[in-house]
């Protein structure tokens, strides 16, 4: 089956869709984002290019193991809003990811497409569906299980603090994030340029794991403003540090 699907995009071959970027010209002037995403059709017409390999590679470089194949056939189908879900099984941040994962050495790198073409534009596909449920879907939240009683603190906001965040959420855990910082984010705010993540974006991020739930205390420094035996304390059942703090005093 695999090398019959070959055969047929070898046949009707599409081209890789390029993501309209800013003129050079134009980029030069401002911090804005230089790529500025697919359109809807475009979208559709990249996901065409895929041919939803039995087995996957594209999976096996996800460090998260998102169905790739499965949400991107539904962006081909058109139906963005079960796209979106279907990657909030594996992966709360896709805003992030589609535009700052290096997609050329995981998921595409191992695109079978990639073998003989260009691979299937992965990343801006994510980013894409992503988008369009920020700026057109209805808001709602992925299914959360029933609430465990289990509380957990995790130590730092960045790319890996809010990772956890969003998948002990949805299993039910009380979660709460202690950021040493006035901003969440970690690198996603301080160490990416506007240009290449912009800061809008990692802020409704944040927010939707809020939304799910998450607590989120900036100026909280683990170690100098609390412990970790006052949070035990406190009643946390477990701490996860997912940042570099100084750990005397801990």
């Amino acid at each position: 089956m695999a090398a019959e699907a070959q055969k047929k995009i070898r046949k009707d071959k599409i081209s890789r869709v390029s993501m309209p970027e800013q003129e050079p010209a134009v980029r030069a002037r401002n911090f804005l984002e230089v790529p500025t995403g697919y359109t809807a059709e475009m979208a559709m017409k990249e996901a065409q290019r895929c041919i939803q390999c039995k087995k996957p590679g594209c999976v096996v470089g996800c460090p998260v193991e998102i169905d790739i194949p499965g949400f991107i056939r539904l962006i081909k189908e058109g139906d963005f809003t079960q796209s979106i879900r279907h990657i909030w099984q594996k992966n709360s941040l896709p805003a992030v990811c589609g535009r700052v994962c290096p997609q050329e050495i995981q998921c595409e790198g191992r695109c079978i497409v990639g073998k003989k073409d260009d691979p299937v534009a992965i990343g801006n596909l994510e980013r894409f569906v992503a988008d369009w449920e920020r700026e057109n879907g209805s808001g709602e939240l992925p299914p959360k299980t029933e609430p465990t009683g289990r509380k957990v603190a995790v130590v730092g906001s960045g790319p890996s603090g809010l990772t956890v965040a969003g998948d002990l959420i949805v299993k039910g855990h009380d979660v709460t994030v202690m950021e040493a910082f006035h901003k969440s984010g970690g690198v996603l705010v301080y160490g990416i340029p506007e240009f290449r993540l912009p800061k809008a974006i990692v802020a409704q991020e944040v927010n939707f794991l809020e939304r799910l739930g998450v607590k989120v205390e900036c100026n909280a420094v683990v170690g100098r403003t609390v412990t970790l035996d006052e949070l035990f304390e406190e009643g946390y059942d477990a701490v996860i540090s997912a940042s570099v703090p100084d750990y005397r005093g801990l």
